[in-house]
């Protein structure tokens, strides 16, 4: 069985659609009819441009994942029949759930723009198949990466994804335990168990300019050090430091674009951020002569470092003003699925590090 990217990536785009269709999960209610009823509803008497392109494009990455996963790994399977089958299986449980929430309404038109999304995706990892681009794309990678470079390379397709999401250090992903503790509290508020919730003894305090300086190097080295792990060659890593610190930059900026407006895409390149990205780049070419497993052991300790330090700093005010222009403009339509990413890819990263470190022996380098 050939091993693909696909897989992981479908269902991690997969468990974000379960996401943004039942957000808030709050009010659960029956109505005491089914909930496939909306199959057989009339048709939805509004219906803006926005509703027809969100339903056809959210879920023509899911098709186009699905299809190339099974194509690569199912062969004797049609794969973009099976792949439109699963995703509108999924699209069709999201809807019937959304009878349950006051805040969703579940439609058969949403329905089948969804399948008809989810097919045209796979229409294209077809397509691209038939044109041998994707078997371009695996000749690349059989060249430039090792063969157990999957979770690698799924991190950091990921990683300029949460940088979308505003955060309080740029390129600071993960810093959630201020929000997790007040959110524990509110969760806990009129129970027995709120006594129990381990309480600070003092203040978390803001984060200090050198610090916020080793975040922005630690944040930037980082994700180098990944791709040098599955990188076979030497050389090959200058290519992929200049890929990944450039994807980086530009998602930071498409961030502060969309956020206040395109005249302030690069705001947020404070000096502290300019010295970090400067130490980072030395950083990072330094670490490129090191062996696979060096990269490893080097990554996992930026990664411990780099949270153990956002998580024991409070944010600023104007973190708080940020977050409330992100929640009250455009990205409200993310549903939140953009800030889960940054939130959870550095604990995705330490658990695959960790992994790694486990079955790699210097020999494989």
């Amino acid at each position: 069985m050939q091993k693909t990217s696909a897989w992981p990536l479908a269902w991690v785009y997969a468990a974000l659609i379960v996401y943004a269709s039942l957000y808030p999960f709050d009010g659960w209610r029956v109505q005491g009819i089914a909930p496939w009823s909306f199959m057989w509803a009339p048709w939805p008497q509004y219906l803006t441009n926005f509703d027809v392109f969100s339903n056809v494009l959210g879920y023509a990455p899911l098709g186009f994942f699905f299809a190339l996963a099974f194509h690569r790994t199912r062969p004797s399977l049609p794969a973009l029949t099976v792949a439109t089958f699963m995703a509108a299986g999924l699209s069709w449980v999201m809807e019937s759930l959304q009878f349950f929430l006051p805040l969703r309404v579940p439609s058969n038109l949403d329905w089948l723009l969804n399948v008809a999304g989810a097919w045209l995706g796979g229409v294209v990892a077809m397509v691209l198949t038939w044109a041998g681009l994707l078997a371009r794309w695996s000749r690349f990678r059989a060249k430039w990466f090792i063969a157990e470079a999957r979770g690698a390379l799924v991190l950091l397709a990921l990683w300029p994804i949460g940088l979308l999401f505003p955060a309080p250090v740029a390129f600071g992903l993960g810093q959630v335990y201020e929000r997790l503790e007040e959110s524990l509290a509110n969760w806990l508020q009129g129970t027995p168990w709120l006594e129990w919730l381990p309480l600070r003894e003092v203040e978390l305090q803001p984060m200090l300019q050198g610090a916020e300086i080793l975040c922005v190097l630690l944040g930037l080295v980082l994700p180098c050090l990944l791709a040098f792990s599955v990188v076979k060659v030497s050389k090959q890593r200058w290519g992929a430091m200049l890929v990944i610190l450039t994807l980086g930059l530009f998602a930071s900026a498409l961030s502060a674009a969309l956020t206040y407006g395109p005249v302030h895409a690069w705001d947020w390149t404070s000096s502290e951020v300019r010295a970090g990205l400067v130490a980072a780049v030395f950083t990072a070419s330094g670490a490129a002569f090191l062996s696979r497993r060096a990269c490893l052991v080097i990554a996992l300790a930026c990664l411990v470092l780099q949270l153990a330090l956002l998580n024991n700093s409070a944010t600023d005010a104007y973190f708080s003003v940020t977050l409330q222009t992100w929640e009250q403009g455009r990205f409200i339509r993310f549903h939140g699925l953009i800030q889960w990413i940054g939130w959870l890819w550095p604990y995705v990263a330490l658990a695959y590090l960790m992994q790694r470190l486990s079955t790699v022996s210097p020999r494989d380098d």
